[in-house]
């Protein structure tokens, strides 16, 4: 007997909670989520992309396929616009690994083995401006640490980093 009342106790109390969610669902105003937006994306048509947004000269895929040896850079070589520009951006994204001194001390490469890579070392100084394009957009290949950084600074600035690096000259 006392089975059959905490039974009748037990399916009670479900009955009243699943009543309670049922009146809060239907009355409360906030947190409808069947109701937003957010769960029915797809029941607007997607939209058609103009001719010519998707880029096929100068995009990425151009740099990406080239032979470093072949790329050119677009700038001017001693532009002090660009190579203020380059510092600029150097200072955002590089610094963190390559130092203020350019040798590899950063904050956060001091903590790589090995350490990111000189840039005043005349191996670094001597290369074509296009394989700098290419290592710092695509990475520098095996064993080294450098990022691709192709989808974080844009084509332009991947220059003007060059150009800031360039600039920099040889280290003494």
């Amino acid at each position: 007997m006392k089975k059959l009342v905490l039974l009748i106790m037990l399916a009670a109390c479900v009955w009243v909670g699943y009543a309670a969610l049922m009146a809060y669902d239907k009355y409360f105003p906030y947190g409808r989520m069947r109701e937003t937006p957010a769960v029915r994306p797809y029941e607007k048509p997607l939209l058609v992309m103009e001719a010519g947004t998707v880029p096929v000269v100068d995009s990425e895929a151009v740099y990406r396929a080239m032979e470093g040896r072949e790329l050119r850079s677009p700038l001017l070589p001693g532009d002090l616009k660009a190579v203020q520009r380059g510092q600029t951006v150097y200072d955002t994204f590089c610094r963190q690994c390559h130092g203020g001194d350019h040798d590899g001390n950063g904050t956060v490469g001091q903590s790589f083995t090995p350490l990111p890579t000189d840039l005043r070392t005349s191996r670094v100084q001597g290369l074509m401006n296009g394989v700098l394009f290419q290592h710092i957009s695509y990475g520098a290949g095996s064993g080294s640490r450098q990022p691709a950084l192709a989808t974080t600074i844009r084509i332009d600035d991947r220059w003007n980093v060059i150009a800031y690096i360039k600039s920099i000259g040889v280290r003494e």
